[in-house]
């Protein structure tokens, strides 16, 4: 199904079709309506404007085949600029990224620094640039990295291996790991940890994450690789996913991750930079797959980035 053109006048009907099914209605609309903020497309659903059915509905309901969808005509303040769509040296650098494909997913190891998708601030993101790429694909993000955190990000070329992919990992079907360069000598003994953790809302607008006993269960498993007196490097299985886990984690029992411009010591950060880190140092090292209908049992590795192993070469083992 084509992409409506906000521009237009007309009110549109959409029939929902086996493609669209149990998709939220936000996100389909975000997906009819291409450059529209999301705050936008809340605003419409909130007022009615969108129908299903020709009922009132909630962002959050999912559609179902032969729903009628009534989408507003939604007028642009400005076309989008140029700048807004992925530039040639970033596809190219993706479609080199690419660490496992087949017909139904596909993973890369995502560059540090890089969104994987638009939002404040940002014209584009890795869902974007993998649209373009894979034209002919419905693709979709099945789960989410930080922008500053590197390696293995799991997308779904089709609506049914999107599904099916979010329920394994619901089931925690899917292992994740990662490494980490955190501050100090890490307890040879932590080998486990449990905060749970809520969300704050700052002043300024910016979300957090931070401990918290009433909040979501959270589990980390730690297994420690290399150590000095200045920082560890660990490994990190991700037994829940939330937001920022093993970065509040971490800071919670006094390592925070060495880069963190968030929930790091920055005192720690400044001693960091002078051994040539300028970054997060935060690497989704591997994703293993259960064998299913859309996907082997397969382990798939990103190999660690070049200032992960200048740190491992400047470990002083003595």
């Amino acid at each position: 199904m084509n992409t409506i053109n906000p521009q237009k006048s007309a009110v549109s009907l959409v029939e929902i079709t086996a493609a669209q099914v149990d998709q939220r209605l936000d996100n389909f609309l975000l997906k009819q309506l291409g450059n529209i903020p999301r705050s936008r497309i809340y605003r419409i659903i909130r007022k009615g404007e969108v129908r299903v059915n020709k009922k009132r509905s909630k962002p959050h309901y999912k559609l179902q085949v032969g729903d009628q969808v009534r989408i507003p005509p939604v007028r642009l303040e400005a076309e989008p600029t140029a700048k807004s769509k992925p530039p040639k040296q970033l596809l190219a650098r993706l479609e080199q990224a690419i660490i496992f494909e087949n017909n139904h997913i596909l993973v890369i190891n995502k560059p540090a620094g890089l969104a994987v998708h638009a939002g404040s601030g940002v014209d584009y993101g890795v869902i974007d640039a993998m649209r373009q790429l894979r034209p002919a694909d419905g693709i979709e993000l099945v789960h989410r990295l930080d922008r500053d955190t590197s390696g293995c990000l799991l997308l779904a070329r089709h609506r049914q291996a999107l599904l099916a992919m979010q329920l394994i990992l619901q089931d925690k079907s899917i292992s994740k790991k990662y490494n980490a360069a955190v501050k100090g000598r890490w307890p040879r003994e932590l080998t486990e940890i449990s905060h749970a953790l809520s969300k704050i809302h700052l002043a300024n607008g910016e979300r957090r994450m931070r401990i918290d006993a009433a909040g979501k269960q959270a589990l980390s498993r730690i297994n420690l690789l290399h150590e000095s007196e200045l920082f560890s490097l660990i490994q990190v299985e991700l037994v829940t996913g939330r937001t920022h886990q093993i970065r509040v984690h971490c800071q919670a029992e006094g390592h925070p991750i060495a880069g963190d411009d968030k929930y790091g010591d920055n005192e720690f950060n400044r001693a960091m930079r002078k051994l040539g880190v300028r970054r997060l140092m935060l690497h989704a090292s591997s994703l293993e797959l259960p064998a299913g209908k859309f996907t082997p049992e397969i382990v798939i590795n990103a190999p660690l980035p070049a200032e992960f192993e200048q740190l491992f070469d400047s470990i002083d083992y003595n």
